[in-house]
Formats: C-alpha cells, sequence, structure tokens
C-alpha cells in the first residue's frame, strides 16, 4: 500500500451477514509537511503541469475505483 494510504477497521456487527472488507483513506502530502524548504526538489514545468504541482513531495496520484472488480 502508497504511504499515503492509511487502512483502519471499521465497525462491522456480528449480525451482519456481508464479511468485513479493507477500508483505507488518503492522508494528503501537504498535511505532513510543516513548511516548504527553499531548496525542494522541483519537476521541470513541462512535467508539473503534468503531475499538477511543482514539487514532487507534494504530488499525490488519483487512482479511480475500479466498478465490480474491473
Amino acid at each position: 500500500m502508497d504511504r499515503q494510504w492509511r487502512p483502519y477497521d471499521a465497525y462491522h456487527s456480528p449480525l451482519d451477514p456481508c464479511p468485513p472488507r479493507p477500508k483505507a483513506y488518503i492522508v494528503p502530502p501537504n498535511q505532513m509537511m510543516v513548511t516548504q524548504s527553499p531548496g525542494m526538489k522541483q519537476y521541470a514545468p513541462f512535467d508539473a503541469l503534468k503531475h499538477g504541482t511543482l514539487w514532487p513531495d507534494l504530488y499525490s496520484p488519483y487512482d479511480p475505483p475500479t466498478r465490480g472488480g474491473r
């Protein structure tokens, strides 16, 4: 699992007929940084546009959820 994802155990009732499924949530990288240091690595301008940020440390890829096991 990616370092930005945190697993957790959701409540599962003993009367629930469905088995519990693993759950996780994402912590954005900017929540873990107090300040941006002046010497942070930077993407090239074209790569920064593709990634949506200038700094690789603040990049958080978005993987669309799959539906129906596809």
